[in-house]
């Protein structure tokens, strides 16, 4: 017998032992394909790729340990139940008996994925780590329309709807807000929630078209654990803020679909509330030597008070709604938050009844700002003159106010992305705006700086009275300008002697040659014609070598000393480097091009 024989039977090892193909891994389990798909995806689970795939390469093989993972989840014999129980809802249509199916279509078993939740996120900081592809996909689902053949019914879009609001609602009562942009696809958004940098994509408000060629079960399979994993964030940012999840809105501006600014007015009532409730719980120091009223339970009237505040609107300028502004001290506040709060503080935007409602009541409550919009519900009208600014997206303004500024929509991003109240010149009614630059690129890694780029870093500087550094300095060198003059002076002075010196070595080397060029044709140096320093200086500049083929041949001979795989990674760092500068040539084109068409 041989020394590696095995029988047939016995215990396996390798790669045929760690991994399983899909097929055998469906009937281990004994569930259907789509079941198996559905597991895999709330549990998160997902094919492997092992170097020798011993049933052929057209396989699909997973991890054998993540099939004994899913053999042991509760949420496989809920799926068993609910395939033999709609066996028994097909049987009860084809007997056309409606009483029984109605009574089993009341009682299908149901299930929750709180459990799955907790399992594939043991901290907190994991879930806001993954929250990406959750917000995108729930702020996507909120904007289609109900397709009942696709399964996408009334009830999950108002659950995604109310979800993405619950969200918004903290990002911007929190102003956690960073980042803006508006693409071709939709807006981009990114907040800061606990020190994770969070993205997520919201579309268009516009009509949404449901493509054929998307498979909406997996989607749907990724929206129902998605649901539950917002639901758990949400909870847990609206606890730590002391604020009773989940909101109870104002039926009367849910009817008017301005669930959004509902929620900021829920969450400016229930901080009033708590702070009232604090200062009324915990006595000051002058209260305790005076009378000893630390015993004083809360006022009644104080807290009816601020709970009648949730019937006013929020952006009133009274004291009572002044009373709390923040969610969070001014203490706890790192210094990026408070810029935020500041940026839009003193203003007072209206909204036109064409620029995108929600993306705006979401960024600029979120930055400080006060906002009103053309409908039901709005805090503040149009004929109000406290107004300091405009939202206009059109090519003209019928009436127009002489105490505000009429701007398009960008301004409002573009000052989100800078930090700073840009002029509003370039951005008045009727004026083709300046270019809309993406903050999730870092122009000096790319290479290219644009134009308008370069203005908002000279306005940034002059709203914060800083000076510019120069290019190749640094901020100490600006800090103390001796130094720049001293270093400078030095600098010059060296390089002017040690110039001087090699030209007068080659001029001596230049002048020894010729002198022995001469002797040896037999003429004597006192009978030669003294040399002209002018022709010393033709021939010693026409003697040296070009300095634009000495880095070629530095670069040739490094290359013939690396090894194989250096050089190869070498050279894609070349191409890289080419494609680079092709792309900011192109930029640089398409730049001049658009020059000559404005002028």
């Amino acid at each position: 017998m041989p020394k590696h024989y095995r029988p047939p039977g016995k215990k396996r090892e390798g790669n045929s032992a760690k991994y399983i193909t899909r097929t055998k891994a469906i009937h281990y389990l004994q569930i259907n394909l789509s079941s198996f798909r559905k597991l895999c995806i709330l549990k998160g689970i997902f094919p492997r790729e092992p170097k020798k795939k011993l049933e052929g390469n057209d396989k699909t093989y997973y991890h054998m340990k993540d099939i004994m993972f899913l053999a042991h989840e509760p949420l496989l014999e809920k799926f068993r139940e609910i395939r033999a129980y709609d066996k028994k809802i097909k049987r009860a249509l084809a007997k056309k008996n409606k009483d029984e199916v109605a009574r089993l279509e009341k009682n299908r078993p149901s299930y929750t994925l709180d459990h799955l939740v907790k399992e594939r996120y043991p901290q907190f900081v994991d879930a806001l780590r993954d929250l990406d592809d959750c917000l995108t996909m729930i702020h996507l689902f909120a904007a289609l329309p109900a397709v009942e053949s696709e399964r996408i019914n009334v009830n999950r879009i108002h659950n995604c709807r109310r979800l993405s609001h619950e969200w918004q609602a903290y990002i911007s009562r929190t102003h956690s807000l960073r980042k803006t942009f508006i693409s071709v696809k939709g807006i981009y958004y990114q907040a800061e929630v606990q020190g994770q940098k969070i993205t997520w994509l919201t579309p268009h408000a516009l009509q949404q078209v449901i493509p054929d060629d998307v498979d909406f079960n997996v989607m749907l399979t990724f929206l129902e654990f998605y649901e539950t994993l917002l639901a758990f964030a949400n909870f847990k940012l609206y606890h730590s803020i002391n604020v009773k999840y989940p909101p109870t809105l104002d039926p009367r501006l849910e009817a008017l679909a301005a669930d959004l600014y509902a929620l900021s007015r829920y969450l400016a009532a229930s901080s009033r509330t708590l702070l009232l409730d604090n200062k009324a719980i915990v006595p000051s120091e002058s209260e305790q030597v005076d009378g000893g009223q630390a015993d004083r339970q809360p006022n009644e009237t104080d807290v009816r008070l601020a709970l009648l505040q949730n019937q006013l609107p929020a952006n009133e300028s009274s004291s009572l709604t002044r009373l709390v502004v923040d969610v969070i001290d001014e203490d706890e506040d790192d210094m990026e938050t408070r810029e935020c709060k500041a940026l839009f503080k003193n203003l007072k935007i209206f909204l036109s009844r064409e620029v995108p409602r929600e993306s705006l009541l979401f960024v600029i409550p979120a930055f400080g700002g006060v906002v009103g919009w053309d409908g039901d519900g709005s805090p503040i009208k149009e004929s109000d003159e406290s107004i300091t600014h405009q939202i206009v997206d059109r090519p003209t303004q019928p009436h127009m106010f002489l105490s505000r500024d009429y701007v398009q929509p960008q301004w409002v991003y573009d000052c989100v992305n800078s930090l700073i109240i840009i002029p509003t010149e370039n951005y008045l009614i009727g004026r083709v705006a300046p270019p809309h630059l993406s903050p999730f690129v870092d122009n000096e890694a790319e290479g290219y700086v644009p134009e308008y780029a370069e203005t908002i870093k000279r306005l940034q500087a002059a709203y914060k009275k800083q000076l510019l550094p120069m290019p190749d300095l640094e901020q100490q060198d600006i800090d103390d300008p001796k130094n720049l003059f001293i270093e400078g002076v030095i600098n010059r002075s060296e390089d002017t002697e040690a110039s001087q010196r090699k030209r007068e070595r080659e001029i001596l080397e230049k002048q020894y040659h010729n002198e022995l060029k001469i002797e040896m044709q037999g003429v004597t140096c006192s009978a030669s014609v003294p040399l002209q320093g002018n022709t010393l200086d033709e021939d010693i500049e026409g003697s040296i070598p070009q300095p634009d083929h000495a880095p070629n041949e530095n670069e040739n001979l490094s290359k013939s000393l690396m090894s194989r795989k250096k050089r190869k990674l070498y050279e894609a760092m070349q191409i890289g480097k080419a494609r680079k500068r092709a792309d900011i040539e192109l930029l640089k084109e398409r730049k001049k091009k658009a020059d000559k068409q404005n002028d």
